[in-house]
């Protein structure tokens, strides 16, 4: 058996910062993942005036309540979705102007279902270039609070945005969903926000969040389940056993749910209070799966299925295209690239079972298709990519991980 220490959740990381620096007193992070995007969203905070220590085991970050410390500030928010989106609320609830600006890539990713909702709240916000995209002002004067009706069917880093908001308005929020992607995502913010003080409800499609504030506390951030994917994948692709600690039935983040893919397919998996281990069987089945809630392991199992014994067919997973990059068109056309069959609709993608040839793989600086194809690359020699360093976005050791789990003897 092989065991894998993997870094912390990046999800749960940024919302530690977040409810952090919105809580009265200074709050402890224990074993935050240590990444490009975490380390953005710590600069973040940082350039809107909040005090933060990292050491390599925690960081420290003093909150106020009352908004930034810094009455003006430019901020630039790297590649980090959760930095772009979640800041900016966090912003708009102080008093002062604020600017946000992102990298190319982010620039692209859509923005404006939130900005709305933020203008709907009183918010003076405008968008530089793109209407619905970085770079945006806001000239934040506080908010009030009150009603409001969201489409979170693209992302709901838009629902977390307003949902870890809502405390720290004069009289708290009541959201509306019409559409909602990413479920389990909004459970942990919902779970972490009660771990901070706060106590938000949910009712069905609605939301309300009572403006209690937040107060400091110590908090230790769980493994990241989307990158326990890739080895656990490997597991169930190479016929051994991997166990990561960390990620059991306590676990908030839902992308764990993808060892039951794995189980579907023929894996053994045991998910116990502490850890979960899957066990490769030497067979890997076709299915059908529906991957909404779990979207972000969708390059995983695409970088599985060749090896199955008969068709994949991943559904409902449309808001992956509006990801790092498109990554359903990403998958097809890098499976192509080895040879595999591979078909895409508007929310969908087919695998059928191939022998994977050698081939560079387009990463699209998307953290990951590297993790994900480095799976195929266990039975598939060769396989080389055009971009390998930008895994640093949420993992910067997987390479150096992932050979140690390659080269390792049960």
């Amino acid at each position: 058996m092989t065991v894998i220490d993997i870094p912390g959740s990046k999800s749960v990381t940024a919302r530690a910062l977040f409810l952090a620096a919105a809580a009265e007193g200074t709050t402890t992070l224990l074993r935050p993942l240590a990444s490009d995007d975490t380390e953005g969203f710590a600069e973040g905070l940082t350039t809107l005036g909040y005090q933060v220590e990292r050491t390599p085991e925690a960081w420290r970050v003093t909150g106020r309540p009352e908004g930034p410390p810094a009455g003006t500030a430019d901020v630039y928010c790297r590649d980090g979705a959760t930095t772009g989106r979640f800041l900016p609320a966090l912003a708009a609830a102080g008093h002062g102007n604020f600017r946000f600006d992102a990298s190319p890539q982010l620039r692209r990713r859509p923005l404006g279902p939130l900005t709305q909702a933020l203008r709907a709240l009183g918010v003076d916000l405008r968008h530089e270039e793109a209407e619905g995209h970085h770079p945006l002002r806001l000239a934040a004067a506080g908010i009030k609070g009150g009603d409001l009706t969201l489409d979170a069917g693209q992302s709901s880093q838009y629902l977390t945005a307003l949902l870890m908001l809502g405390p720290l308005t004069a009289e708290g929020l009541r959201i509306t969903v019409t559409d909602l992607v990413s479920v389990p995502y909004v459970e942990i913010t919902l779970a972490m926000m009660r771990a901070f003080g706060a106590a938000p409800v949910r009712d069905g499609d609605v939301f309300t969040v009572p403006p209690t504030g937040y107060r400091a506390t110590t908090y230790a951030v769980e493994p990241d389940a989307s990158t326990a994917s890739y080895f656990f994948a490997a597991a169930a692709l190479t016929g051994r056993e991997v166990t990561v600690p960390g990620l059991g039935t306590g676990a908030l983040q839902g992308d764990l749910r993808f060892t039951e893919v794995l189980a579907r397919m023929g894996a053994h998996v045991e998910t116990a209070a502490g850890a979960t281990t899957v066990r490769g069987t030497g067979r890997l089945h076709g299915l059908t799966v529906t991957m909404r809630d779990i979207s972000d392991t969708m390059p995983t199992l695409a970088a599985l299925a060749p090896f199955a014994d008969g068709l994949v067919r991943i559904e409902d997973v449309a808001n992956t295209r509006v990801k790092e990059c498109d990554r359903l068109d990403a998958c097809a056309d890098n499976l192509r690239r080895l040879g595999i069959t591979a078909t895409t609709g508007p929310d969908w993608l087919e695998i059928r079972p191939g022998t994977p040839r050698p081939a560079e793989i387009a990463t699209r600086g998307d953290h990951r298709m590297v993790m994900s194809f480095a799976v195929t690359a266990l039975r598939t020699p060769g396989i080389t990519f055009d971009d390998p360093g930008c895994v640093r976005k949420t993992f910067p050791g997987f390479h150096h991980a992932f050979a140690r789990y390659r080269d390792a003897t049960d």
